[in-house]
């Protein structure tokens, strides 16, 4: 599988699993477990998680998962903003080792900017990382600006964002930004999340019409776009096996200038500078 690398030198694949939604009903634990380990079996190793997922379910699912096999996983989680102070990010972390059941997260992330300083969190990510806890950290849902200010704190591996064919607006400003800097971008929702947009982009003619080249489903080739994109990880979460094998095929997916010009005159690249779009 393409793969992406961190400024710190580890490489990761660019195709891995997400788990919003996960944690939140015992009686499907066993299937998200299962999902998830089939995920690693296929290559899918990079798993992205939250304290905020199920208050702390998905991160118990995803240790329950990894259990036996965490040499395998490059491990990401977020911590809520409003724990994001010194004190609070520690304290937030060491829950979320307890949940997962070990000793460090790959890379640890501020799940969206709130009312504690930048400064403060990164310095409570850099007493995490002195102390064996983290290996990396990062940021979420933080546009260009709050980039610009972020990098004067501290050297954040990446900020993870909304990202499909229908939410382009990070390609004009931000994307070639992280770009520049070699810093990889973590694309959540890759085939949208919500119901009626999910419909409005796998619906799409011009999308279809590119599947059926492909012999393909119109959510592979939209999930292939992004795993196109130079420096995007994808993290779609899926628990159907079916869905899953469907994913990990789509990284094989290899889109023509065809393909691409159809795509863009389909779902067109941003002209100027827009709000961050968010989950």
């Amino acid at each position: 599988m393409k793969t992406v690398t961190f400024a710190s030198g580890v490489t990761v694949p660019v195709l891995g699993q997400g788990t919003w939604n996960m944690g939140e009903d015992a009686t499907r634990k066993a299937d998200e477990v299962r999902a998830l380990q089939l995920g690693l079996d296929l290559g899918m190793t990079l798993i992205d998680t939250a304290e905020m997922y199920g208050e702390g379910g998905a991160e118990e699912v995803v240790g329950a998962a990894i259990a036996g096999r965490r040499p395998e996983v490059y491990l990401v989680s977020k911590v809520y903003p409003h724990n994001a102070s010194f004190d609070g990010v520690r304290e937030a972390c060491e829950r979320s080792l307890r949940r997962m059941k070990v000793d460090s997260i790959d890379l640890y992330l501020l799940h969206w900017q709130g009312h504690h300083p930048l400064a403060e969190t990164f310095d409570g990510f850099e007493a995490l990382k002195q102390a064996g806890k983290i290996g990396e950290y990062g940021v979420s849902n933080l546009d260009l600006p709050s980039m610009e200010e972020a990098i004067g704190y501290g050297a954040p591996a990446t900020d993870q964002v909304l990202y499909n064919l229908l939410k382009r607006g990070i390609e004009f400003d931000l994307l070639p930004w992280c770009r520049a800097r070699g810093m990889p971008v973590m694309a959540y929702s890759p085939l949208e999340s919500s119901g009626r947009e999910q419909s409005v982009l796998l619906g799409n003619a011009a999308l279809r019409a590119v599947a059926d080249t492909h012999h393909a489903t119109p959510a592979q080739i939209a999930l292939a776009w992004v795993l196109h994109q130079d420096g995007v990880i994808a993290i779609p979460k899926a628990v159907d096996p079916v869905h899953l094998r469907a994913n990990r095929a789509a990284a094989d997916i290899v889109l023509t200038s065809d393909d691409l010009a159809a795509l863009d005159r389909a779902f067109p690249p941003p002209r100027r500078a827009r709000a961050l779009d968010m989950r």
